[in-house]
């Protein structure tokens, strides 16, 4: 842990020189190289919403000036990974990354990328946290609370190398700190919400000692992760009754519902309750079996949020799942097949009833653990035809890994458009399979490859 620290500080202090003086500038020039790309593809999104998307070249790079960009949080995205970035008057990012290995690979250099080399390398060390603080969580509430302050404050340190050495603009300042800050702050509420069932007023008010140093408007970070995920949970807990159970009520169209109005009544800063109240419904949306109570959901949603994009986001999504109910026809999309060729799935998965289950090639691991899991289904469901769909595009990766685990080829397909495809059949996470009949209906859209459910619902079709 000590030599990855002083690697980092190396890495700050090499970096520091692109922090340059204020300028005027509004363009921005966004270029890179992804090696083993996933896609053809990098996007750049801004307040959740695509502001571009940039081809890659027949050697892999991208490059593209993006005019009249504002201070602030942007995110890039080659599917499936993403990072979030800062970008400030002046900057010019040049980006290099190895898809097979995302986060641990990614770096940036030219003008601005201190600070977001920053930002990815306090999250590598916070996942190199992960395992210890899974040990601690069994810990009394001082004792966790003390593990928690020791880690943040070594990553203060490191932080306070970075502001001297590179002289960052306020902005940077701010999101940089607040990347460790409310890293760990939303490590207490997680713990609070866990354990913090039956404590008394004395002891909630030490352990949550920490929120006077919160701000719950802060509009720099309206559009930063940790601070939303912060505020998400921290709205949780105020949310939660006396003596109630987090993974119980969380589950509950009621709970969402007062969450929203305490957000309203506590978020002046407009952006900031428009993204909480939107990652609200997200949650609430996708928790399908309350689906019967969403119309009342989106009405208030629609009384606190003020952005039309977000609405119109969150309908289509409620749509979207109405469309994947029980009953209905498979929405059809276009699949490509291993020889390249582009398929209309409605006709391509005709015929038998099928398990419909997806993959990434850049979480091999998870495509290992999914083929014994179907070749388990395989063996107690021989009716069944069992349908594996890569979420991107195939190339050379795809196909040595097929013929390595010796699939049945004429049953593995990969999406043509994800972003698409991805939307049309709510898949929101790898684990989901979609299960069909003969005639492309719907058996059921939401279950999860690795619970007993699945077996139940092959079981009784």
């Amino acid at each position: 842990m000590k030599f990855l620290k002083l690697i980092i500080v190396v890495i700050i202090l090499f970096f520091s020189s692109s922090c340059n003086k204020d300028t005027q500038n509004t363009s921005f020039f966004l270029g890179g190289e992804i090696i083993n790309p996933s896609s053809g593809y990098v996007n750049f999104y801004y307040n959740n919403i695509k502001i571009d998307s940039i081809e890659l070249d027949s050697n892999n790079k991208f490059f593209k000036k993006i005019e009249d960009i504002k201070p602030g949080i942007y995110r890039i995205e080659h599917v499936p990974e993403n990072q979030n970035i800062i970008v400030e008057n002046g900057d010019s990012l040049w980006i290099r990354v190895n898809v097979e290995d995302f986060k641990e690979s990614l770096t940036f250099s030219g003008k601005g990328s201190s600070k977001n080399n920053f930002l990815v390398d306090m999250s590598i060390l916070d996942e190199s946290e992960i395992g210890y603080i899974s040990e601690i969580y069994s810990q009394e509430s001082d004792v966790f609370k003390n593990a928690i302050d020791s880690l943040m404050n070594e990553k203060e340190n490191i932080w306070e190398i970075f502001n001297s050495s590179g002289k960052p603009k306020s902005l940077s300042r701010n999101i940089t700190k607040a990347s460790i800050k409310y890293n760990y702050f939303n490590k207490l509420e997680r713990y609070a919400l866990l354990r913090g069932k039956d404590w008394s007023d004395i002891k909630r008010e030490e352990f949550f000692s920490y929120r006077d140093e919160m701000d719950l408007n802060d509009s720099d970070l309206s559009l930063f992760e940790p601070y939303i995920t912060y505020l998400m949970n921290y709205f949780n807990e105020k949310t939660l009754g006396s003596g109630k159970v987090y993974f119980y009520e969380k589950n509950n169209t009621d709970f969402n519902i007062k969450k929203l109005l305490i957000i309203d009544s506590q978020i002046t800063d407009q952006s900031l309750k428009n993204n909480l109240a939107r990652a609200t419904a997200i949650e609430e949306i996708l928790n399908f079996k309350n689906n019967d109570y969403h119309e009342e959901f989106i009405d208030y949603y629609t009384y606190v949020n003020s952005s039309e994009q977000y609405l119109d986001e969150i309908t289509k999504l409620y749509n979207d799942i109405e469309k994947m109910k029980k009953g209905n026809s498979l929405p059809n999309i276009e699949i490509i097949d291993y020889n390249g060729e582009i398929k209309s799935s409605s006709n391509e998965l005709r015929g038998s009833k099928s398990l419909i289950y997806f993959w990434s090639q850049t979480q091999m691991n998870h495509y290992r653990r999914t083929i014994r899991r179907i070749e388990e289904l395989k063996e107690s469901y021989p009716d069944y035809r069992f349908i594996g769909i890569c979420i991107q595009p195939y190339t050379d990766m795809v196909s040595q890994a097929q013929n390595i685990l010796n699939l049945d080829l004429s049953n593995q397909f990969s999406f043509k458009d994800f972003e698409r495809s991805s939307k049309n059949w709510v898949l929101t996470y790898l684990n989901k399979t979609i299960i069909i009949d003969q005639k492309v209906n719907i058996i059921d859209g939401f279950s999860n490859l690795f619970t007993n459910e699945v077996d139940n619902i092959l079981r009784e079709n």
